[in-house]
């Protein structure tokens, strides 16, 4: 999933006429903290509610006011994670897009990531979740690839969660299939700590709503 097949085509770009109050106003409609602001098609910056409160003049126009942050944007080939990368290290509620010529194509909103994380996660796919915890020396995708297979499912989506702080890694799989039982009995077989696994639709939703938490603090908004 690319930075520019997530660009909203609703949230605008102010002009560095707009006023700070303008500014606000839309960023209380769109329910974001930033916007962009551009020069015809010449991305200038991106200016928060914060910027324009320290100003503390909400008539002067965007162009007199003094930006935090240093023109932060992705590429459009640039990839979803690099994308959310960027958010979380500035804080943003919009990540503009801009390509090699500095041209404005669009900005991507935290609702665009999360439908992105959904598709490249399988979210909307039917199957099951197991979560494993190994030892970061006896992690091996190609094993976990061929226990899951030899049990006639595939894997939909893996992602690994490591602590700077641990030795181990948390494995979530989704694969293809509810019955979990059979992959459950040969990852422990082969000593496997399986520590989560996840078949109803009520559980899938807490477990999905619990991501999308921990998903939220890491942003921070």
């Amino acid at each position: 999933m690319l930075a520019k097949e997530m660009i909203s085509d609703v949230v605008p770009a102010l002009k560095t006429s707009d006023t700070g109050q303008t500014a606000l106003n839309w960023m209380e409609i769109f329910r974001v903290s930033h916007l962009p602001i551009v020069n015809e098609t010449d991305y200038l910056g991106l200016i928060s509610d914060s910027d324009i409160y320290d100003l503390n003049q909400p008539a002067e126009p965007i162009g007199n006011h003094s930006l935090s942050l240093p023109r932060p944007h992705v590429k459009p080939h640039q990839h979803i994670y690099e994308v959310i990368a960027l958010a979380a290290r500035h804080k943003l509620t919009v990540v503009p897009v801009v390509d090699d010529e500095n041209h404005f194509r669009g900005v991507i909103t935290y609702n665009e990531l999360i439908s992105g994380l959904a598709k490249i996660s399988a979210i909307d796919q039917p199957g099951g979740i197991i979560i494993l915890q190994v030892l970061q020396r006896d992690y091996s995708m190609s094993r976990i690839s061929q226990i899951v297979e030899s049990n006639d499912a595939r894997i939909l989506s893996m992602h690994i969660t490591s602590d700077p702080d641990s030795t181990s890694l948390e494995i979530t799989l989704k694969v293809n299939t509810n019955d979990l039982a059979s992959i459950i009995r040969t990852f422990e077989r082969y000593s496997y700590e399986v520590t989560t696994w996840v078949t109803d639709n009520d559980e899938m939703d807490r477990f999905y709503t619990d991501r999308y938490n921990m998903l939220m603090k890491y942003l921070n908004i």
